[in-house]
């Protein structure tokens, strides 16, 4: 995956899935059935469990820490609470005062579990295998503070962009120093990998992107590389008109979805970046033959350069059955790109 990652030649893509120690396999189901997902996430004996079952549940080449990344939110003081609608925020926030009351929090005093998830993670899975570690990108968290959970339309957020810009610039720039700062102490503790979810930023036009988003992005890259060399991926859903500027925060690798095609993809932002992606999640509902099938026609429109980590192009679903998403695995494991195979 770090060959991947640095665009070094490899036999064939890595492979792991957004999501993958989650709702579609049974051995989260029962755990999730006596602790509920903040138990879960916070004891590390706990978390390190699901953290590790899709090794062996779906053969994955890397495992994510299991987390949520609303975590760093919390550890500033928004009150969080998860429940049957998503996470929600109890006082979301909308003026001056609201972003003041915001602290800065330390990662190692805030949340300690992380160390100690991913140590106990290490300690069963070794060195071999790749652990990411993530956190939202800033403009995906300021949406989760302002709307107060999840939105379709984000009205709040943009209001608050163009109403109050230099309000919303403020928050902006905190985020980016704590989500750096989580980052780092990920990455201290063992993450090989690091991941930025940039999940809703694809809501906003190219230009207010390049205006209000792209600068504080590229600010919290450079917070995470001071005085560490650990790739780091971009992740945003609906975002095919943005992936030049994603490239100039100075990410190494970039997270498509399945409404970009890899191969003009690919021809847009050159070699600069890796290109993670981008099966959609719902193929795995198809017939088994069809999800391979599809994942093999994916793996072949990413063409032979090197620089690609295959993935849905969101997470995967809790219904999906577990067998196709092994299926998507294996079918990756054992694909050789054309040089190799000639």
């Amino acid at each position: 995956m770090l060959r991947a990652l640095r665009r070094q030649p490899i036999d064939r893509p890595p492979v792991w899935i957004m999501r993958q120690a989650g709702r579609y396999l049974a051995d989260y189901r029962a755990l999730r059935a006596q602790h509920s997902f903040m138990e879960l996430m916070k004891s590390p004996a706990l978390a390190a469990e699901v953290t590790l079952m899709p090794l062996e549940a779906i053969g994955t080449d890397a495992l994510i820490l299991f987390n949520d990344i609303l975590t760093p939110l919390e550890a500033m003081g928004a009150e969080l609470e998860f429940g049957d609608g998503g996470p929600k925020f109890r006082h979301p926030i909308a003026n001056a005062d609201d972003v003041a009351r915001l602290v800065t929090p330390d990662p190692s005093i805030a949340s300690p579990d992380i160390a100690e998830t991913m140590r106990l993670v290490r300690a069963s899975a070794g060195d071999d295998i790749p652990l990411l570690g993530f956190a939202g990108a800033p403009f995906t968290m300021a949406s989760y503070l302002i709307e107060g959970g999840t939105s379709r339309t984000f009205h709040k957020t943009k209001l608050m962009m163009f109403q109050e810009p230099a309000l919303f610039d403020r928050l902006l720039s905190m985020l980016a120093e704590t989500i750096a700062s989580y980052l780092r102490y990920e990455i201290a503790n063992g993450a090989d990998v690091v991941q930025l979810f940039d999940t809703w930023v694809g809501c906003l036009s190219p230009d207010d992107y390049r205006a209000r988003i792209l600068p504080v992005t590229r600010r919290c890259v450079e917070l995470v590389r001071a005085g560490c060399d650990v790739p780091i991926l971009l992740y945003g859903r609906y975002t095919s008109p943005l992936l030049e500027m994603m490239v100039e925060t100075g990410v190494d690798g970039l997270g498509i979805d399945w409404t970009v095609d890899p191969a003009d993809a690919r021809r847009r932002v050159g070699q600069s970046v890796a290109l993670q992606g981008n099966l959609d999640p719902d193929v795995l509902y198809a017939p088994r033959d069809e999800v391979v099938s599809r994942t093999l026609a994916t793996l072949e429109r990413f063409g032979s350069e090197p620089g690609h980590v295959f993935n849905l192009g969101h997470g995967i679903l809790p219904d999906t059955p577990v067998d196709h998403a092994r299926a998507v695995i294996e079918t990756v494991k054992s694909y050789r790109r054309e040089e190799a195979r000639g």
